[in-house]
């Protein structure tokens, strides 16, 4: 069994050509476009590895020329581009799987494997093109998972239960699974289980009849008609009433749906997007949610991170949201790196929503065109007051004792303070958890990567923390 490594990177391609040959694979290995088309005229290969950014352009882009001379070798995509326009792109190539840099190289060894034994489970690439707008922003390694699993339900309609805590973005990723399958040309519909009255909430999914209730005064269709050859996404599924979950688990299993008050059976056609930020099984063992139905929506489970597990994304998120803010008639502003770094310290409990809120506010208030710490900072503070129930900040004492003592130079205050609050916090961090990094960053709300460049920075050395 032989494999084609198309890689631009020699140190890159030195470690998959060993993880595939230990594997049983001999490996030829190409940094080009031009050299992977010739190989391919030579001989046969038994699957194809690609980098997407090559020497003389885009390996996604040219998967159609290697389609045409080995239209059943599985494809594997690797790429540094990490975005949900890469994913998708690589998953209209038909590829059997993709891979965002950095990987795991064992996964990929076992990939490449399952892919040559179950060639004939690699799919046609799509004419279709991506569609432009994609709605999420995220580089991180959880983003990735999301993306993987995006692309993998987009040429099916297997029911997606998306689980994540409030603004995460659940309905964001129901719109791309949506926007980016098969289905997209027909409607999608959204229905916010938890806002419908609990009397009104059959009439609202299946539909009524003139004169079913008092005030049905015609006849109405429901979201599950109105969805008919498109997307239905069910958000806040585990608000809704027991009864109504016995009625919508009859519908999902027949595919046919009966108005309040009517007779007739209405076979309906429509992928079911389910979402919830809450957790299930629990709800399932004290009654309040059927298991039946939990399992008749859990096929493809997608699991949105908090924004706390993806610092890193938020650069790049408040960037997306600054200009969305002046496409919608606000100043048009830029951030300093010292504010990016401000805004991917702060805990963001109500993740994504929380964060574009706060954008939007400082692209309304703040004057100048570049945005600096100085201005995010006093925001941050308002907002923290804004949300604390005990009245003031309790540390506003302490900063003015602080700022009283210390007698800082104009243009230093932010940073002395931050690193005068910085390290004692970390160092308290660390003892509360005996030294241990994880349950550190854990209880800060941070990532741990981050936990550890901020230790490196302040140069605390955790075992040295708990002495």
């Amino acid at each position: 069994m032989s494999v084609l490594l198309v890689e631009d990177d020699p140190s890159i391609a030195l470690v998959i050509t060993a993880a595939l040959e230990a594997e049983g694979f001999t490996v030829d290995c190409c940094d080009s476009i031009a050299e992977r088309d010739r190989l391919l005229k030579r001989q046969s290969y038994s699957a194809l590895v690609t980098d997407v950014m090559l020497t003389d352009g885009d390996g996604i882009e040219t998967i159609g020329a290697v389609r045409e001379a080995a239209p059943r070798m599985p494809i594997i995509i690797l790429s540094a581009q990490n975005t949900l326009d890469t994913a998708v792109r690589a998953s209209d190539t038909g590829a059997f799987e993709y891979f965002p840099k950095p990987f795991d190289i064992d996964e990929l060894a076992r990939t490449v494997r399952q892919a040559v034994g179950n060639a004939e489970a690699a799919q046609s690439g799509s004419d279709e093109s991506p569609v432009a707008g994609l709605p999420l922003v995220g580089r991180s390694a959880a983003m990735q998972a999301v993306y993987r699993m995006i692309t993998r339900v987009l040429r099916n309609d297997l029911t997606v239960l998306i689980l994540g805590e409030s603004g995460t973005g659940k309905e964001l990723v129901a719109e791309a699974i949506h926007q980016l399958g098969h289905r997209k040309t027909g409607p999608f519909v959204a229905v916010n289980t938890a806002a419908i009255p609990a009397d009104l909430i059959e009439s609202e999914l299946f539909g009524h009849e003139k004169g079913a209730f008092t005030g049905a005064v015609a006849r109405h269709a429901g979201k599950f008609e109105q969805a008919s050859g498109g997307t239905l996404f069910l958000d806040e599924i585990g608000d809704m009433p027991l009864d109504a979950q016995t009625r919508l688990l009859r519908a999902l299993q027949s595919g046919k749906v009966r108005r309040v008050g009517g007779r007739e059976e209405i076979a309906v056609d429509v992928r079911i997007i389910a979402a919830t930020n809450r957790d299930l099984e629990p709800m399932i063992a004290a009654g309040t949610f059927r298991e039946d139905l939990f399992y008749r929506l859990n096929v493809v489970p997608i699991t949105l991170p908090p924004l706390r597990e993806r610092s890193d994304d938020i650069p790049a998120l408040a960037r997306h949201f600054l200009q969305l803010a002046a496409g919608e008639g606000l100043p048009r502003h830029s951030l300093s790196d010292q504010a990016e770094a401000l805004l991917s310290r702060q805990p963001w409990r109500g993740n994504v929503r929380e964060l574009r809120n706060f954008i939007y506010r400082l692209a309304l208030l703040v004057r100048e065109d570049r945005i600096e710490a100085e201005a995010v900072a006093p925001l941050l503070l308002q907002t923290a007051r804004a949300e604390s129930n005990d009245g003031p900040v309790k540390l506003d004492a302490a900063v003015e004792q602080w700022l009283h003592d210390q007698r800082p130079a104009p243009g230093t205050v932010y940073d002395l303070a931050l690193a005068a609050f910085e390290r004692p916090l970390f160092l308290a961090a660390l003892r509360e958890t005996q030294g241990n990094q994880l349950r550190a960053a854990s209880l800060l709300g941070i990532n741990r990567n981050t936990l550890r460049k901020r230790l490196t920075e302040l140069e605390i050395d955790p075992a040295e923390a708990v002495r």
